[in-house]
């Protein structure tokens, strides 16, 4: 998601109460296996920020949850050593 500003171990804020719409960024569970990725309703796919991933097709049988929306990213700025 490094196109989106999400980067490995960021932290992420999840709003579960929220009603996913078209763009959001979003965590879904496919087929039991979590990932975080956007939301694209009318093409039917879950697109990721990172080009080197291709998009996830919504088959009308996907076992698919949306768990939440992402509606901010926390990142650590301090260097481990």
């Amino acid at each position: 998601m490094t196109g989106f500003g999400i980067f490995n171990g960021d932290l992420l804020i999840v709003d579960r109460a929220l009603q996913p719409q078209h763009g959001d960024v979003v965590i879904a569970a496919i087929d039991g296996e979590l990932t975080c990725k956007v939301l694209d309703i009318h093409e039917k796919l879950l697109r990721s920020g990172n080009v080197r991933y291709p998009p996830i097709e919504l088959h009308d049988n996907a076992d698919l949850l949306i768990e939440g929306v992402v509606i901010h990213s926390v990142r650590h700025h301090r260097c481990s050593r």
